[in-house]
């Protein structure tokens, strides 16, 4: 099970709580005839501010609609099977793709905006496979996309070696694959180089893909001029996928996010599984703690009242 707001923003009127203690509501005018009998307190000792904090705080986290939901049981899930081939050769280390920080190289880059577009697959089987000079599946497909999320952050630019197996990264993404079940299965592959390694040329592997209707998407990382555009674009073509070109992160972040509308998640947005609200406890909660400050004597909170 997990746990999280509907209306989170309601959240931010938590910023309102040092009022109950520094905010007065008016001026009173007490006269002693001797000061001494007029006391100081601190309103931190005092029990009414922190009575009224706790009321407010559960008031707004009612509406903040919190709520459970299970995202976990594989028998109501309806996604699709999605399979991430990413590149880690040596040119995937050259820093300068990502204009806001010039610092990061491509690979590091890559992994953050890939990343982003995990999150957003809420009812999706999904896996990663890391593809060098040789191919290898990171993540098995899983619906445990945190975990998905952290064996991918575990990788780094030549783990898999300094080449580019296009068509050895193919053909590990259907591997991975055939261990799911849903009718709908694609393939991302993300590149920045030519093929140049492995045991399996593309044009088998798009061959295969076809033959068993996986669909493949592709995106050419970088300047045009370092990796192969046509067969990119041959590839996506022939498996019934679309090519996409991103020479900056920017732009790669708008490539996932086209790829995200036209192989949209069927949970999205407030479509959780087994959704129940909790509205009512924090509700409760006020109501009682508001009938206990009305029926129990006022200078009980306030301690220190006139006997």
């Amino acid at each position: 099970m997990h746990f999280t707001f509907g209306a989170p923003y309601f959240l931010l009127l938590l910023l309102l709580v040092p009022c109950f203690f520094w905010c007065r509501e008016y001026n009173r005018r007490y006269y002693f005839p001797k000061l001494d009998w007029a006391g100081r307190e601190s309103p931190f000792l005092s029990g009414e501010p922190w009575l009224k904090v706790l009321i407010f705080s559960l008031m707004v986290a009612a509406l903040a609609k919190p709520f459970v939901y299970d995202a976990v049981g594989e028998q109501h899930k309806k996604g699709r099977d999605l399979v991430l081939a990413i590149d880690a050769s040596g040119s995937m280390g050259q820093s300068g793709f990502d204009e806001k920080d010039r610092f990061k190289d491509k690979y590091e880059t890559t992994l953050g905006l890939s990343s982003d577009f995990i999150k957003h697959r809420f009812d999706d089987n999904m896996g990663v496979v890391i593809f060098g000079t040789f191919a290898y599946t990171a993540s098995p497909l899983t619906y445990d996309l945190d975990a998905l999320e952290s064996m991918l952050n575990m990788t780094t630019v030549g783990i898999a070696g300094e080449s580019t197996a296009i068509g050895d990264a193919l053909m590990q993404a259907m591997r991975t694959l055939s261990f799911g079940k849903a009718k709908s299965k694609a393939i991302i592959l993300l590149t920045d180089g030519h093929h140049n390694a492995g045991r399996t040329s593309p044009k088998t592997a798009v061959a295969k893909a076809k033959k068993k209707g996986i669909r493949i998407y592709t995106i050419g990382i970088g300047k045009r001029s370092d990796y192969d555009a046509a067969l990119l674009e041959t590839i996506a073509k022939e498996s019934g996928g679309k090519s996409y070109a991103a020479a900056s992160a920017a732009q790669l972040k708008k490539v996932y996010k086209e790829i995200d509308a036209l192989e949209p998640s069927p949970v999205r947005g407030e479509n959780y599984l087994n959704q129940k609200l909790l509205i009512l406890f924090p509700l409760g909660g006020a109501f009682l703690l508001l009938l206990g400050w009305v029926l129990y004597p006022k200078r009980k909170w306030i301690g220190g009242g006139a006997r």
